[in-house]
């Protein structure tokens, strides 16, 4: 059923007043820091396992990329290392909404990529082995065939590569669904609570300091996204990590061109629920340089090469600021984590023109449809593209779950059960070993598969 939805339905996510708790637990099992897809996922599988799980976010429940996402969940082109964690999750996505009894807007409806040209076409063939190794129903599909999926389009495809199993989803339901169902499970999720940083005993991991106090704990997950490297930095932690900025429009509701997702060198497009779209550029991703750029330029570079084309470099304020930053601070004042509750980019203009142009030339049929919201998010990623999911070697107790890559919310179901899994020592069938952070220290090859 197409529902109705007000111009900032998205953007009410990240904008609404913040909700600080009344108290917050003295103790818990497992204090989770960081509220987007892969944060509340873990805490849900935590709580259906009697785990006594609590949540911290600085903001809001998918405040930042978790809620900002294009809202795809597809097994489609993965890359090899995420595939037994994707596959899983989306087993996770097909029952969600009936076992937290909540919409999460997930639909089946397949996902296609599109080529312009012969060659293309040929290289999608190469992921074709995976996908049977896994028995994904994946195929390549002829450009008559499209005609079956697409409609109305004004640019001629030679074909795609289309998986029918794969879906879509609403990031703007979806975490705070989970959220909701993990505190129904017994798990307590504290918004408005920034947590500074940890406490140890005998270098082990004893408590988190929050803004609002300290909780005894001896298993801390640290999947804060964005700002993951930040806070383990201030542990002696290195994690690399670079953001992007990826710009986002969602249409109003239009003519009915696709059901599912469709991606293309000029745009990656899908249907919502309220039957707009939401819309991105194909390849343009922003980069503003900071010194964590220059600090992980050599282990990025394969990554970098692989996205030069799109990969749009700029360097301004975000560098002064992350130059200015601190890189520890008492855990009895303010932390930056306060400082900027939800990291709330403004989109680009330019990228924002180039969406509507494309989108106009692709579907003209879409033309006069409204262009009603227009976001960014800072989508933080890994060398090789993949997560980083490992207990922190110098300070037991202490878990690391980030580097998602633009790949979380689809992955995300998959990826907290693993995580729970990894936190209370329970075989959940997914191996872990690839995602190690020492991985990019021990000279084990950085080699990207896929792209951001």
């Amino acid at each position: 059923m197409i529902e109705a939805m007000p111009n900032d339905v998205v953007a009410a996510t990240w904008a609404r007043p913040f909700e600080k708790p009344d108290s917050i637990p003295a103790s818990a099992g497992v204090v989770i820091i960081g509220g987007g897809i892969v944060g509340v996922c873990t805490a849900w599988f935590l709580a259906k396992q009697g785990v006594d799980v609590v949540l911290c976010e600085k903001g809001h429940i998918a405040g930042e990329q978790s809620g900002r996402n294009w809202g795809w969940v597809r097994v489609q082109a993965r890359d090899t290392r995420e595939m037994p964690m994707i596959v899983e999750s989306l087993n996770i996505w097909r029952g969600l909404a009936e076992e937290i009894c909540e919409d999460v807007g997930y639909t089946q409806t397949g996902c296609l990529f599109v080529a312009s040209s012969d060659a293309q076409l040929e290289s999608f063939s190469a992921w074709l082995k995976t996908a049977d190794e896994y028995g994904i129903d994946t195929r390549i599909i002829s450009a008559g065939e499209l005609a079956q999926h697409v409609r109305g389009n004004a640019v001629t495809w030679r074909g795609g590569m289309y998986t029918s199993t794969d879906g879509r989803a609403e990031p703007h339901k979806a975490a705070p669904a989970i959220a909701r169902a993990a505190d129904r499970k017994g798990a307590t999720v504290l918004t408005a609570c920034a947590v500074r940083g940890i406490e140890t005993e005998g270098g082990h991991v004893s408590a988190v300091v929050t803004e609002h106090g300290t909780i005894r704990t001896s298993a801390v997950l640290c999947a804060a996204g964005a700002w993951s490297s930040m806070f383990c930095r201030s542990l002696g932690i290195s994690v690399p990590q670079l953001k992007v900025r990826g710009t986002v429009v969602r249409t109003a509701p239009g003519a009915d061109v696709l059901d599912g997702n469709l991606f293309d060198e000029r745009l990656g497009i899908r249907r919502r629920q309220d039957g707009g779209y939401t819309v991105a550029h194909g390849t343009i991703l922003d980069h503003p340089i900071t010194p964590t750029t220059i600090r992980y330029a050599f282990k990025f570079l394969p990554a970098l090469m692989q996205e030069h084309k799109g990969l749009r470099l700029s360097i301004g304020r975000d560098f002064i600021d992350e130059w200015r930053a601190p890189k520890t601070w008492a855990l009895d004042d303010t932390s930056p984590f306060e400082q900027t509750r939800v990291l709330n980019p403004d989109p680009n203009p330019r990228t924002v023109k180039g969406i509507r142009k494309n989108m106009d030339t692709v579907f003209p049929s879409l033309a006069g449809t409204e262009i009603v919201e227009a976001w960014a998010g800072m989508v933080e990623t890994s060398p090789d593209v993949v997560p980083i999911i490992e207990e922190a070697q110098n300070i037991p107790g202490f878990h690391i779950a980030t580097g998602f890559s633009g790949h979380g919310f689809g992955i995300g179901p998959g990826a907290g059960k693993a995580i729970a899994g990894l936190l209370t020592g329970k075989d959940t069938g997914i191996d872990l070993t690839p995602f190690r952070l020492s991985r990019f220290f021990d000279g084990t090859p950085i080699q990207p598969q896929s792209s951001v």
